[in-house]
């Protein structure tokens, strides 16, 4: 069994996605966008972290459609490299983030949320996308 609380990242060239589980692994919900221009991530993210005692960390890889890894995700990597860098006591590990941001755009449609109002929080429910598909594939199959 994992241990939890889990942190999950959608990562962005602009906006990076926080969601995380509960202390037991119970419930998972959105934590908080981080916005690059304003905020470091790689400062920001070890704060999350330390605060939530987090145990492992699920970085969002976007694969192409046909599987490989293109510049996105090879961002995504050097991204994941350096957050290692901060935190090296904490597990990281990739998790297939396709489609996840046009499945959290849609769910958030289908909630009432017009376009303006998704943005602050579209990245964080693509972040809750990734925890829970990974969560589905590793805990409960």
């Amino acid at each position: 069994m994992t241990p939890h609380p889990i942190l999950a990242i959608d990562h962005g060239q602009s906006r990076i996605g926080i969601a995380a589980t509960d202390e037991l692994g119970i419930a998972s919900h959105p934590v908080e966008t981080i916005h690059i221009s304003r905020t470091d991530p790689l400062k920001r993210i070890p704060e999350i972290a330390a605060q939530r005692n987090v145990s492992l960390i699920i970085l969002g890889l976007p694969l192409r459609l046909d599987g490989s890894e293109g510049e996105a995700a090879q961002r995504v990597r050097n991204f994941g490299n350096a957050l290692t860098e901060k935190i090296p006591n904490i597990r990281l590990e990739y998790s297939d983030e396709r489609l996840t941001t046009t499945t959290a755009s849609e769910k958030l449609r289908e909630a009432g949320k017009d376009t303006r109002a998704q943005r602050d929080i579209v990245d964080q429910v693509a972040a809750l996308e990734i925890l829970n598909g990974w969560l589905d594939e590793n805990e409960c199959g």
